[in-house]
């Protein structure tokens, strides 16, 4: 290319600059499993006490975050609840748009990468939101429940789980 830019150029950038910087600690992984464990069980319990869907896939991967990645900023209050509610929210409104065709899926994954970082609140898992919504033909009762309720729950659990450890304080930030 014209540039200095070359094929061999973009291929070695795919071989990686250095092995993984995660570490194995059980303590990590016993308050990881213990948090979803309590947070799904939390919200299934819900589901099933009240006339109200508290619980959706994407729920599981949030609690990785929540308490794995604890410090992460794509783990704080701010990006769980805002990450689930701008991606769900764009997911209904093209559901309302275009139905569940697949482009809608789609452009509705893109769209809810696109809200999530100009309004910083990027959360991983809330991408698969707008997957659920439009395949779903989910309404907007879905942003209230299980999007909102659950999303606060899941920040309410990893708030009491994070900081019984001495080590943690959960949220790194709030806004």
């Amino acid at each position: 290319m014209s540039d200095g830019w070359s094929i061999k150029e973009f291929v070695a950038k795919m071989k990686g600059r250095s092995r993984t910087p995660l570490k194995i600690s059980g303590s990590v992984a016993l308050i990881g499993g213990l948090g979803g464990l309590m947070t799904i069980g939390v919200l299934g319990m819900l589901t099933e006490l009240t006339t109200v869907v508290w619980l959706m896939a994407s729920f599981g991967a949030s609690c990785v975050l929540a308490f794995v990645a604890w410090d992460s900023p794509l783990s704080q209050p701010r990006n769980i609840i805002g990450g689930h509610f701008f991606a769900s929210l764009v997911g209904v409104l093209l559901y309302q748009i275009g139905g569940s065709q697949l482009w809608v899926v789609a452009v509705s994954v893109c769209l809810a990468i696109v809200a999530m970082h100009v309004t910083k609140t990027t959360h991983p898992p809330a991408g698969a939101n707008p997957i659920i919504i439009v395949m779903d033909g989910k309404g907007w009762e879905f942003l209230l429940s299980p999007v909102l309720l659950g999303a606060v729950v899941v920040v309410l659990i990893a708030l009491f789980v994070n900081n019984m450890h001495k080590k943690r304080a959960y949220p790194v930030f709030w806004v």
